[in-house]
């Protein structure tokens, strides 16, 4: 029987550590280039570069797949929500920051608001995907209700949501006068002349 050399003891655990994560992105990348129907097993290993079996290793099913794209551009939005709010000035112009936040998501990060509604909407047939996407609402309203109240944080989330879905979809797009305005009207009601 040959002995092995020193050092040559099999190492059992994980080679690449960040596989899943890259799987992750690779499937979020999917999503943008091929929409939601695009998303297999297949077609994410080759994204992430990765053998097939790697992908059904760490993630058994699609719903699986889509369900950690979904955490990862929650989070990834929630990150950069969480800095907006923080850089936001106290005494700042709320209805101005937040048409200037949707003008940000439809034009400059057009491509990743398409994907994260893409995933989001996913959630409607998907039930194991809603908690996911749960996480970007609850988000919104604690952000926009810490600078109004509960009630309009909620309403703000509702019309911030409806405003990206209906500015992605527009052709031409609306303004940002226009879209100020809604949350304007959100924020302090009607004025006295309409």
């Amino acid at each position: 029987m040959a002995k092995s050399e020193p050092g040559a003891t099999r190492r059992r655990g994980p080679n690449d550590p960040e596989r899943r994560a890259r799987i992750a992105k690779a499937a979020i990348e999917v999503v943008a280039q091929r929409g939601i129907d695009g998303v297999t097993h297949r077609s994410v290993a080759a994204a992430a570069g990765v053998p097939l079996g790697s992908t059904t290793y760490h993630f058994a099913t699609l719903d699986d797949l889509l369900e950690v794209a979904l955490h990862e551009a929650a989070e990834k939005n929630v990150h950069a929500l969480k800095e907006w709010e923080s850089a936001l000035p106290p005494d700042a112009d709320f209805a101005a920051a937040l048409a200037d936040l949707v003008m940000g998501y439809i034009n400059e990060q057009y491509r990743d608001t398409v994907v994260e509604y893409d995933l989001y909407v996913a959630a409607l047939h998907r039930p194991a995907l809603r908690k996911a996407s749960a996480a970007w609402d609850e988000a919104l309203i604690a952000f926009f209700g810490s600078r109004t109240d509960p009630l309009t944080g909620r309403l703000l989330a509702g019309l911030f949501c409806g405003l990206l879905m209906q500015a992605a979809l527009a052709d031409p797009r609306p303004t940002r006068a226009e879209i100020e305005t809604l949350f304007r009207r959100a924020i302090h009601g009607p004025t006295a002349c309409g």
